[in-house]
Parts: structure tokens; C-alpha cells; sequence
């Protein structure tokens, strides 16, 4: 055994996982596993943060494979994540590092059939990936497994699981868990919610948080490109296509704002020349794990996505990431361009923003505590393109409303509301009132008139009135 891993074995790591390691090229432990490891070996409840691809998944499964080893039982850990292509990634670790050891892992998300997995729940896996909303229907639903002796209770991205969205389905599923559990939480950016998450821990909890000040890596190098909104999707071919020119094999990831953003993007690119795959929520299970696949295998180069990929997902040789749509938070951008840069690598990340994203740099910038550089674009080169692809993504555009895009979105936006317990229409309509409300608050603001103005003018125009009418009658007389 090697020096470097020895390191895992002075962690009171097993050599069984000291060899799986090796075995997979992981050589030394982070910071974040070496002060967090011999805790958790210790029984001791843990928060963990550090900046993305800093090895925080290996830092919680480590140790509870270890403990799974020493007493093996179903239903034995419980792993919640935010995102579904995070929660394959975590299982697909697992099941690498315990595969000698005929390890059950199970996968719990949205977009697969709930009978399959009920049943494979029933067998008492070892371990439990799970999205909050879909393991939430299966203890309402069903009695057919139980959550009452598990051991450990790790929440992945904490602060996206803790920041209100899943608020309903974390409650359901505290609500079955037993009181007597270790309780592990990690995340790349969890500052901002320390305290609430410190809330849902013990006392003596151990808390690990990267010294660092910067929220990116080193090896990142980041930019903006400012450019007027309607010419952004011609700034965006040409970033990729000076990009395409240096590195040919790099691959490339691109964020945007919706799902149908996301896909027209798809469409647009692809009739452009470049290969790209499209990641979005209104893709089934199967076609997002599809898409995942090949752009992972370089089949796809570039992959276009919504935030659904922004968190977790390990990708080691993606070289540039563009934000189409800068997010509205610096969190969110932190996690996004932590897509690449990671393991060692170098990478670049370049955010095309309009006149009306200022104020979002500048919180950006305080938030990693780094300027972004400006990118070089050519302009003549955009203008050469610009009618081309203006002219693809309006094909693109009509081919889209072709098909039952909005509409499928629309359906499953009423079913998740149905299945709130909430009236769809009634939903519906105070969301209009209440844009209304807001286009009126706006526009009174905009023409606000100072009525005393008003009352002047109409007394002039009154004085007005009357002198022309004397001077009528003087001039008959």
C-alpha cells in the first residue's frame, strides 16, 4: 500500500476501503474528509462545507460504509438530495465502493415507476438515495418499508433541502425517522443557513466549514460578457465557436432560465453545427439520465441545462461553463460554475450579462470575493451571425409550439398543485390578480402626475376660456 493511502488508513478508515480507493484512483483525502472522517467514525453529528468538488460525497460515505460493515441491516442509511441526476451520482459511489461487498442500494426520485421502486424499498436496501418529494409520496402512501432504524441521515446541498421549497416533505419524512440517529450535512455553500441547519443537529454537533474565503476553486478562471438582450443567443455561438476553435474536445455546459429556454437552446445549437444534449425538468427520467450519459461519455460535448444540473454533479472534464442567463442569486452561480474546474483541473466560466444585470455581478463578485475579467468577443464576428441565428431559433421557436410542450408543462404544473391539495384555478387566478395588481402599482408609478398640476392647468385653460369669450363679445359690440 502506497503512501497516499496510507493517509486513509490514519483516518481509522478499514483497508478494504483504503483498497476500493486506490482501486478507483482516489489517492489522498481533501480537507473536508480529513476533518470530518474520524467524526463521523465517532458518532458524532456533522456539518461540512466546502467548496464544490472538494470530495464531500466520499466524506459521508466513507464512514458510513464502514459502520454498515461492522452491523449490516436494511434500511441502514437514508441519503436526501435535491436533484435527481445528484442522487444517481451518489448511489452510482456507493455502489462502486461497496460492490465486493454485495451492497443493496436503492434510488428513490421523481420520473420512474413507484410500484418498482416500493418494491425494492420492501427488500430492505442498505442504502436509500432519495429526492424529498418522491420518498415523501411513498411513507403516505405505503406501508411497506420503514425508516424507524436507520442509522445515519445525510442531507446533501443542506441548505437547497432547508431553504423552504421541500419544507413539506422534509417534515413528512422527519416525522418517521427515529430520534436516535446521526445526523450529517454538507453542502457547498451553507454559511447562509448555518444556523437554521445547526437547528435539526445535536448539540455536540462538529462543524467544518473551509477556511477559505473564496466560494470557487483557484484553478477557475471567470468572466462576464456584456452585451444588449437581443443579441445575446448571437454572443453565445460565437463563445462556443471560439471556444470549439482552441479546444476540440472540451466539454462545455450551458445555463439558462426554463425549461423551454433550455430546449430551444437545444434545438438552435444543434442546427447551427454544434452536437448538444438538453437537461431540463420536463425531459422524463430516462431522457435526462440519457442525456447525462452521453455528454459524461463525450458523445455530446455540450450539454444545455437548467439548474436542475447546477448542484453536485461530477463531471471532471468539463472545461467551460457558460451562464445564457446569469442566476438570480450568487449562490446559485456558485454551484454552477463549480461544474467545472474540478479535481485539480483548470477551467473557465463566462457569464453573458445585459445592462440589467449589474447590481447581480457586483453581489456576485462580493459573494467569491473575485472580479470577473471581461471576455473577448469579437463583435464583427457576432454581427456576421446574428440573422442566421435569429432566423434558426425563431424555426426552432415554431417547431416547439408544434408540439405539446406547454401544455405537458402546464398539466404537470396542475398536478403538482392537485397533489398540494390545491385548487388549480383558484391558484391560477390569484396569480393573475395578483399581476395585475402589480402592472397597476407599476404603471401608477411610472405616470405619477402631481394633481396640483392638474388643478392649475385647468384653472389657466378656464382663464383661457373666458378671456377668448369677452374678447368675442367686444369684438360684436
Amino acid at each position: 500500500m502506497n503512501q497516499d493511502t496510507m493517509s486513509f488508513l490514519n483516518l481509522r478508515l478499514s483497508k478494504y476501503l483504503c483498497n476500493q480507493l486506490q482501486a478507483i484512483g482516489v489517492k489522498s483525502p481533501t480537507e473536508i474528509q480529513t476533518n470530518c472522517i474520524p467524526k463521523i467514525l465517532d458518532g458524532i453529528d456533522c456539518i461540512g462545507c466546502a467548496k464544490t468538488g472538494s470530495g464531500k460525497t466520499l466524506a459521508f460515505a466513507l464512514p458510513i460504509l464502514q459502520k454498515l460493515w461492522e452491523d449490516p441491516y436494511g434500511i441502514f442509511a437514508l441519503i436526501l438530495t435535491p436533484n435527481r441526476e445528484l442522487a444517481y451520482q451518489i448511489a452510482d459511489q456507493f455502489a462502486v465502493l461497496g460492490k465486493s461487498k454485495n451492497l443493496r442500494h436503492c434510488v428513490v426520485t421523481g420520473g420512474m415507476e413507484m410500484i418498482v421502486q416500493a418494491r425494492e424499498l420492501s427488500n430492505k436496501p442498505h442504502i436509500v438515495v432519495s429526492t424529498p418529494g418522491r420518498l415523501a409520496d411513498h411513507l403516505e402512501s405505503c406501508n411497506t418499508f420503514s425508516l424507524k432504524s436507520i442509522k445515519f441521515l445525510v442531507l446533501d446541498e443542506a441548505d437547497r433541502l432547508l431553504g423552504g421549497k421541500f419544507d413539506k416533505q422534509i417534515t413528512t419524512i422527519f416525522s418517521e425517522l427515529p430520534k436516535e440517529r446521526q445526523t450529517l450535512l454538507f453542502s457547498a455553500t451553507m454559511t447562509d443557513t448555518l444556523e437554521k441547519v445547526k437547528m435539526i443537529t445535536k448539540k455536540n454537533t462538529f462543524v467544518f466549514v473551509s477556511t477559505t474565503e473564496i466560494k470557487t476553486v483557484d484553478e477557475l478562471e471567470q468572466f462576464f460578457v456584456l452585451c444588449p438582450y437581443n443579441v445575446k443567443d448571437g454572443y453565445l455561438v460565437e463563445i462556443v465557436r471560439h471556444f470549439r476553435e482552441k479546444d476540440e474536445k472540451g466539454l462545455i455546459m450551458i445555463f439558462t432560465d426554463t425549461c423551454k429556454n433550455c430546449q430551444l437552446l437545444h434545438m438552435t445549437l444543434n442546427e447551427v453545427g454544434f452536437d448538444t444534449v438538453a437537461l431540463h425538468a420536463m425531459l422524463s427520467q430516462r431522457q435526462r439520465l440519457a442525456a447525462l450519459a452521453k455528454f459524461k461519455s463525450h458523445v455530446s460535448k455540450i450539454l444545455i441545462a437548467t439548474d436542475v444540473a447546477s448542484r453536485g454533479l461530477d463531471i471532471p472534464a468539463v472545461s467551460l461553463v457558460i451562464n445564457h442567463v446569469i442566476p438570480n442569486n450568487a449562490t446559485d452561480y456558485v454551484h454552477r460554475v463549480g461544474r467545472t474546474a474540478r479535481a485539480g483541473r483548470t477551467g473557465q466560466a463566462v457569464s453573458i450579462i445585459t445592462q440589467h444585470d449589474l447590481k447581480l455581478v457586483k453581489a456576485i463578485e462580493q459573494k467569491i470575493n473575485i472580479h470577473l475579467k471581461e471576455y473577448d468577443v469579437s463583435g464583427l464576428h457576432v454581427a456576421k451571425i446574428l440573422t442566421q441565428v435569429h432566423v434558426t431559433k425563431r424555426e426552432a421557436q415554431i417547431k416547439l409550439d408544434e408540439t405539446d410542450f406547454d401544455e405537458r408543462r402546464l398539466i404537470n404544473k396542475r398536478k403538482k398543485l392537485i397533489n398540494e391539495g390545491k385548487d388549480p384555478d383558484e391558484v391560477e387566478q390569484s396569480i393573475k390578480r395578483k399581476r395585475k395588481e402589480k402592472r397597476q402599482k407599476r404603471f401608477e408609478k411610472k405616470n405619477k402626475i402631481d394633481t396640483s398640476n392638474i388643478i392649475n392647468n385647468e384653472e389657466d385653460t378656464i382663464n383661457i376660456f373666458n378671456n377668448e369669450q369677452d374678447i368675442n363679445i367686444n369684438t360684436q359690440v
